[in-house]
């Protein structure tokens, strides 16, 4: 009973945010400042995960695979398509679960006891949507960006370790790459990295609205936050590979 009460309030929650909404000005200036926060303050760990994983999918694939009757291109075909299926969407939206969505619980929910949210309410601005809808259409914009990077970071790692540790080059990398490259592969990982931001974003500005107490549960919302959007960001995994591929 408890999963569909807060199912319910959190469909309630995201009509919320439509029902009086302020004047475009107002969500495009903060929605600029939360792009900003979310997509270059995750840049760094987005890049640095990309790379090594690349590198590290590279070597144990090659490690699997390694035998005179299977070509080299073929290593940089497998991790190319596992990096834009799976790996670069879904492990990348894991770890920005863990970074974004608990910044913007706690962010959100520190706002909630601390009566901030209750004054935006006093003052007739619809807390709601002054507060979440910049922060998901942020996250909406910015965390597929990331995911393409982390595309094509993953690529460069496994070319690098590919060359740095003998097993093939770059050119056969990039020949395994091409002859792999599927125009919907690409999409079906956009549409992944959408949904997973839409997740993030909307799970964790739920939790932090809702909080109540004091700073103690400003900390179990941002848990909360990051362990509901994992789960929900696994589920949908698998709903979404079994609806499309």
């Amino acid at each position: 009973m408890l999963l569909f009460y807060h199912f319910g309030r959190y469909i309630l929650f995201l009509s919320h945010m439509f029902s009086r909404p302020e004047r475009l000005t107002v969500y495009l200036g903060r929605t600029m400042l939360e792009m900003k926060n979310i997509g270059i303050g995750s840049l760094p760990i987005v890049a640095i995960i990309a790379i090594f994983q690349g590198a590290v999918t590279t070597l144990q694939i090659a490690y699997q695979l390694i035998s005179p009757l299977v070509a080299n291109p073929v290593i940089g075909s497998i991790v190319s398509d596992s990096s834009m299926l799976e790996l670069a969407p879904t492990i990348t939206c894991l770890v920005l679960a863990g970074n974004v969505g608990s910044h913007i619980a706690s962010e959100i929910g520190t706002m909630r006891v601390g009566e901030q949210i209750d004054a935006l309410e006093i003052m007739g601005i619809n807390s709601a949507g002054f507060i979440a809808l910049p922060k998901i259409l942020a996250g909406i914009i910015m965390i597929p960006l990331l995911i393409i990077i982390s595309i094509f970071l993953s690529n460069i790692g496994g070319i690098i370790a590919g060359n740095a540790s003998g097993i093939l080059t770059p050119d056969e990398y990039i020949q395994g790459a091409r002859e792999s490259f599927l125009v919907f592969n690409l999409i079906f990982s956009l549409i992944k990295a959408f949904t997973y931001a839409f997740i993030i974003t909307s799970v964790s500005c739920y939790q932090g609205y809702y909080t109540q107490g004091g700073a103690l549960e400003v900390g179990s919302s941002s848990t909360k936050a990051v362990v509901t959007s994992a789960v929900l960001i696994l589920f949908s995994d698998y709903l979404l590979t079994q609806l499309l591929l």
